[in-house]
């Protein structure tokens, strides 16, 4: 019979993220067992390896990331104000150009690997289809593209920014892309 799980996966998981956050790619497992509180074994058991725990990693933020948009957006209310909640959430977290520099890095090597690029395209698709569903349903943005269209902006107008900011930090990144955000959000307004 097997032990219980005393330590859940999201506790494993946001360890992976920390390590992820201080090193980049050039964490180790050994940094997120510490990190964790346990030993390295069991990050090996549980997840059975490093791109294991990759992939939950991916999963877990990809999950958390959909659900902190639509938080927002529904905290914002219908509208122009709920596209840009959506796409702030998170953006807090990161607002260390080092930490940036590393996420960025490791999505770079995410990208090498077939396994973790699907998950990594499924976070993306799953981003865009809840800032399409909120475009088409904000009446204050008349001069938005299509809301498929309008997302892939948005996705790319903040991917941008925060890569453009990662190399030159001036200022907070949340107010950098509540900038650039709400030029592009303001050039699809009502005339």
């Amino acid at each position: 019979m097997a032990r219980p799980r005393t330590i859940d996966d999201e506790r494993l998981v946001a360890a992976a993220v920390a390590a992820i956050s201080r090193r980049g790619p050039g964490f180790t497992v050994a940094e997120v067992a510490a990190g964790a509180g346990v030993a390295a074994g069991t990050l090996i058991a549980r997840f059975g390896s490093r791109r294991g725990m990759l992939e939950a990693v991916w999963r877990t933020a990809s999950a958390g990331s959909v659900r902190r948009m639509r938080e927002a957006a529904d905290a914002a209310g219908p509208g122009a104000g709920a596209v840009l909640a959506a796409m702030l959430a998170g953006a807090e977290a990161i607002d260390d150009p080092d930490v940036a520099a590393n996420h960025l890095a490791q999505l770079g090597a995410d990208l090498a690997d077939p396994v973790l690029r699907g998950l990594v395209r499924d976070d993306l698709a799953a981003r865009r289809d809840v800032l399409a569903g909120l475009v088409a349903a904000a009446p204050d943005l008349p001069r938005a593209p299509s809301p498929a269209a309008a997302a892939d902006l948005l996705l790319a107008v903040v991917n941008g920014a925060q890569l453009a900011w990662s190399l030159e930090p001036r200022g907070a990144l949340a107010a950098r892309l509540r900038r650039d955000l709400g030029e592009l959000l303001g050039a699809w307004g009502a005339p």
